[in-house]
């Protein structure tokens, strides 16, 4: 693989872990894009549950790939790192998949018109239930959004491309973080610098559920969002943070009450008060 000016070399790094339910659709979905200057980079954390053999029997369609114990999905990342040749990365895990096979070939055309200057752009990605059934896009434009990314994660992390200059200047992801380290890598830069927004593009399905349905989990990511602001020079929280932090304190304390199915019926009851779809329920 090469850089072209106009068709830059773009590098998928995936991290891994007891993935094999799912680690097979995300690779074909790498292997059917139509954009051919790509390369595919899987680190597994020495997974158990054959996901090893999915990787030898794929391995003519990953550039590379390791299998060994990591700490971590950022110190998985990190490790892809080393390995990627693409003038720009973008982070996946096992659970995720490309959209449809015109995905890279369309972020691609995008990517060579993006300002030297800019080293994030994004589009849209789909929230999916575990039967792959839509939920709905998440991602906005950069200029809805610039104000709010600093005191929330508002970019889909699936849907960005990151320049490779970015690490070169930033640094790699801070491996003491177990789920908002991609809020923080990004905050380093987007604290002062600019992302561009790709429109009409949605990149990859992300599965909901499970793990991340947990309000435990989330607690867990908003206290570390805080931690990646006061890294980056907040000193104080802001008022979108708390409002954010106040509902999730509400439902980790409904979920702890009244269960999950309980818990999820009337969270989306609230949505259906406030005109929103269901959501909670169909993950």
């Amino acid at each position: 693989m090469k850089q072209i000016e106009s068709k830059p070399l773009l590098t998928v790094i995936v991290a891994v872990f007891n993935g094999a339910k799912t680690l097979q659709q995300c690779i074909d979905s790498f292997a059917q894009q139509t954009y051919e200057n790509k390369e595919l980079v899987i680190i597994d954390g020495g997974s158990r549950d054959g996901t090893v053999d999915l990787l030898k029997a794929n391995s003519h369609l990953i550039s590379y790939w390791i299998s060994e114990p990591d700490r971590g999905i950022y110190n998985a990342w990190n490790k892809g790192l080393s390995q990627a040749k693409g003038e720009w990365i973008c982070f996946l895990g096992a659970d995720d998949y490309f959209w449809d096979a015109h995905v890279l070939e369309k972020v691609s055309k995008q990517l060579v018109t993006v300002s030297p200057a800019i080293c994030v752009a994004y589009a849209q990605i789909m929230l999916v239930n575990a039967d792959g059934g839509d939920l709905y896009p998440v991602g906005e434009p950069w200029l809805k959004v610039k104000k709010s990314f600093t005191q929330l994660m508002c970019i889909p992390h699936q849907g960005v491309m990151h320049r490779r200059s970015l690490f070169e200047r930033r640094g790699v992801f801070d491996e003491s973080f177990r789920i908002a380290g991609d809020y923080e890598l990004l905050l380093r830069e987007l604290k002062t610098g600019e992302a561009q927004f790709i429109p009409d593009l949605i990149t990859t399905g992300m599965r909901q559920g499970g793990v991340s349905s947990d309000p435990a989990n989330t607690l867990v990511a908003m206290r570390e969002i805080r931690r990646a602001q006061r890294m980056n020079g907040q000193k104080m929280p802001g008022g979108l943070w708390l409002m954010a932090m106040a509902r999730v304190y509400i439902r980790f304390w409904l979920w702890r009450v009244l269960g999950e199915t309980m818990t999820k019926k009337a969270l989306d009851t609230y949505r259906r008060v406030r005109g929103l779809a269901p959501y909670w329920t169909k993950i």
